[in-house]
């Protein structure tokens, strides 16, 4: 692309094998590691003696940052921003059970499909 960008995030990173997602994986195994850890030696295990309403609110706290430095179009606020909410949407996931390519499979049956269908069909 002729803005520097790549055609795939996949691909952004590829060196030896490992590719950006490869970091979500561990993070995913780094999270589950840290179920049970002793709070003081670990944030995850802090966020996760916090219960599931103050992390549920750290992950809108942070959607909120993602907005506003969008908002002001500050690319590397965004990024950080970006990183802080998928992190804390990870250890709330864990904290619910959830598995992270539960989502991943909902994002791949949405694919090619419209939006504005998709959310017509939707249970509320």
């Amino acid at each position: 692309m002729a803005d520097g960008r790549t055609d795939t995030i996949k691909t952004k990173n590829d060196t030896a094998g490992q590719t950006d997602w490869d970091v979500l994986d561990r993070l995913v195994t780094t999270i589950r590691s840290r179920k049970g850890a002793d709070p003081s030696s670990s944030y995850v295990a802090k966020l996760l003696g916090k219960g599931r309403l103050k992390m549920a609110q750290k992950v809108g706290e942070e959607a909120v940052e993602v907005a506003i430095a969008a908002v002001a179009q500050d690319k590397d606020a965004l990024i950080d921003e970006s990183a802080d909410l998928l992190f804390h949407l990870m250890v709330l996931w864990a904290d619910a059970g959830l598995d992270p390519a539960d989502v991943m499979a909902t994002l791949g049956r949405r694919e090619g499909r419209s939006g504005i269908d998709e959310k017509k069909n939707r249970k509320n």
